[in-house]
């Protein structure tokens, strides 16, 4: 794990929940908007961005969760993007991306996690182990306009 100095990267929070978010939001589409949203019956319109604060000294711990959920989620109803692990820069910080077509879809999802035994089993590990110090969650959605496009300058730029 890179460690970096802060003042190398400047960044308020609300500047990375807009770019996870962005980059969740892509991710989701699977690269080019036009053409996946025109395959869906409906797009994911929302993205849930979850930021966790963690104990940095159980990262793997955390890894194990979110690879965990990679299984859960889609299962349970959520288009899963991804979760990160600190890279680079702040070593606590970690994020979980999922999509969803409506706030709507996103309570019967939670409603299906708290039936899902095996989220059920997920959550009381992380309670359990105190690896997840704090979590708080951010609903988002693409500016028109904004999503799927490419550089200028093309690959390897």
């Amino acid at each position: 794990m890179r460690l970096t100095s802060p003042a190398i990267l400047p960044m308020s929070r609300r500047k990375v929940i807009e770019g996870m978010a962005a980059i969740g939001t892509a991710l989701a589409f699977g690269g080019s908007a036009q053409t996946k949203v025109s395959k869906r019956r409906r797009p994911m319109t929302i993205t849930c961005v979850i930021r966790y604060q963690i104990d940095p000294f159980q990262r793997d711990a955390f890894k194990k969760y979110a690879e965990n959920w990679g299984r859960i989620i889609p299962r349970c109803g959520g288009h899963l993007v991804g979760y990160f692990l600190p890279y680079e820069g702040t070593n606590d910080v970690g994020w979980g991306l999922i999509a969803f077509d409506s706030l709507a879809s996103y309570e019967r999802y939670k409603a299906r996690l708290r039936s899902d035994a095996e989220a059920v089993e997920n959550f009381a590990i992380a309670k359990a182990k105190r690896f997840i110090l704090r979590e708080e969650r951010n609903f988002v959605e693409v500016v028109e306009g904004t999503f799927g496009v490419p550089s200028a300058l093309g690959a390897g730029a």
